[in-house]
């Protein structure tokens, strides 16, 4: 049996009715499979629960009919399968540490990525080519090194990542050796939010060196804070980290209990990888806070 495949089929069921009232069982008859069978196994892909997963996907959705109609939050609440305001209140509020009409009152100026609906190629991602499960790690205080661009991601109308930072990497490593004090062994790729109103990113190519030098020619210095990160293990291709990145904000951090700090987010780059390889291994790591 392809399970892939019928788990696609019972998330095709409940994206056409998360506006409606239904079991899970359903959802398992919907994919063929029997509903404890159904459960085991989409566990055992996504490492998420079934009824985890429809909530979050649930609460998603509502971010854009808060955003996007003037329907009542009562009417949003009880669309998203919640008995009253309330509860969905409670419930949005856990999630995203604001309540609706708070979000609602951000407009634009949102930042939430919102749950990913699982295809078939994300599914394939996560169930090979990503640890589900993060180390949870302290990271000292670094002194970085690098170049820097910024670029707007997959996630903007505006995506220009492939203009901006391939050449920003090229020319850093060409130059990396010019680096007073490097410490040599990993490279890193910061990024952070250029400003709290915009979905532009600001992103470093960059090495951690020792103590401070004389900085090449259009190279600046960063510190990275000592902070607690969840540190996740990326297989493959560069050009598929988007998958695992939605993975780690979309379904980790939804139901870690965490949140993110809005500090910056780190790639570590080691001997490990490769940029066209199915075997490369490189890590994606993002600040957390309980």
């Amino acid at each position: 049996m392809n399970y892939l495949k019928q788990v696609r089929k019972g998330i095709d069921y409940i994206e056409a009715n998360l506006d409606f009232d239904f079991t899970l069982s359903q959802v398992a008859q919907a994919a063929g499979i029997s509903q404890w069978h159904f459960q085991r196994i989409f566990r055992g892909l996504t490492n998420e629960t079934l009824k985890t997963y429809i909530r979050s996907r649930r609460l998603a959705c509502s971010l854009g009919k808060l955003l996007d109609t003037d329907a009542r939050i009562i009417d949003i609440a009880l669309s998203a399968g919640f008995e009253s305001q309330e509860s969905f209140t409670r419930a949005f509020k856990k999630t995203y540490a604001m309540t609706p009409n708070e979000y609602r009152k951000l407009g634009s100026k949102n930042l939430f990525l919102k749950k990913v609906q699982f295809d078939a190629e994300y599914l394939r991602h996560i169930n090979q080519k990503i640890s589900l499960a993060p180390e949870i790690y302290e990271q000292h205080k670094m002194l970085l090194v690098g170049l820097r661009t910024c670029f707007y991601s997959v996630d903007s109308e505006k995506n220009n990542i492939a203009e901006k930072l391939p050449p920003l990497w090229d020319e850093f490593l060409r130059r990396r050796g010019e680096i007073e004090n490097r410490v040599v062994g990993v490279s890193y790729g910061v990024v952070r939010q250029a400003d709290e109103n915009t979905d532009l990113l600001e992103y470093y190519a960059a090495v951690e060196v020792s103590k401070p030098g004389k900085l090449p020619e259009k190279m600046l210095s960063l510190e990275i804070p000592a902070s607690t990160y969840a540190k996740f293990t990326h297989q493959g291709k560069v050009n598929d980290i988007n998958n695992t990145v939605n993975y780690i904000y979309s379904s980790w951090l939804l139901q870690s209990g965490m949140r993110h700090t809005y500090g910056a987010d780190l790639e570590f780059y080691s001997a490990a990888y490769h940029p066209v390889s199915d075997q490369s291994i490189m890590h994606y790591a993002i600040p957390i806070q309980r």
